[in-house]
């Protein structure tokens, strides 16, 4: 499948490359600066601003599918810096005419009891509330999209660098835990269910959360 993948060299973005080129797919990966990628015959590595709309859109023309790791972290106001990132990106796919659109969520917005999130409970760490808001706000402005078939998968509240397992459990919009109380994935694990979806499109027009 010929995918387009937005934020390649991040954290997430780099798990899911890997696991996509392992796929077969050829893979156009769009990031800030192409030169970080190591070439390999199935990718594309182009240098593009997100935020530069008809240069984006003309990147994904063609594409099957956009998945987007794009986070604003390396931003100072992240919360906005997500925001508009993210809607530059869903305005350039629909400019591209691609329908398939998947996002990389956040932990945040996964309830730990009925009616209330996880970016809202007291120990949730401060360094990350401006990206869970985000995050927040970019489910709710999904959740409003009717011309993408868009999906958008939470991590656990948990991601750390780990081994590629391929056992792990989904759920929906409630935070899954381990029989320790544990909440956590592998960023391998989280990229085999993202790649799991954009092959089988299980969850269309929905978030979903992947969790041991």
């Amino acid at each position: 499948m010929n995918i387009a993948l937005i934020g390649a060299t991040g954290f997430i973005g780099s798990a899911l490359l890997q696991e996509a080129l392992q796929r077969g797919h050829q893979v156009t990966a769009l990031v800030r600066d192409a030169s970080k990628l190591s070439a390999h015959s199935q990718l594309r590595a182009v240098s593009v601003d997100v935020l530069d709309q008809d240069a984006l859109a003309a990147q994904l023309k063609g594409q099957a599918a956009v998945i987007s790791a794009f986070n604003g972290h390396s931003q100072t106001d992240v919360h906005q810096a997500y925001l508009k990132g993210l809607q530059a990106i869903v305005a350039a796919t629909k400019q591209a005419g691609v329908k398939r659109f998947l996002i990389v969520g956040g932990a945040g917005s996964l309830e730990v009891a009925p009616g209330k999130q996880l970016v809202d409970t007291p120990e949730f760490p401060d360094q990350w509330k401006a990206s869970a808001l985000g995050a927040r706000d970019a489910l709710n402005l999904m959740r409003a999209e009717t011309q993408l078939d868009w999906t958008m998968l939470s991590p656990s509240a948990y991601i750390f660098p780990g081994e590629r397992t391929g056992h792990f459990r989904l759920g929906g919009d409630q935070l899954l835990t381990d029989a320790q109380g544990k909440s956590q994935v592998s960023v391998q694990d989280y990229a085999v269910a993202m790649l799991d979806e954009l092959e089988k499109g299980a969850h269309l027009k929905q978030r979903f959360t992947v969790g041991y």
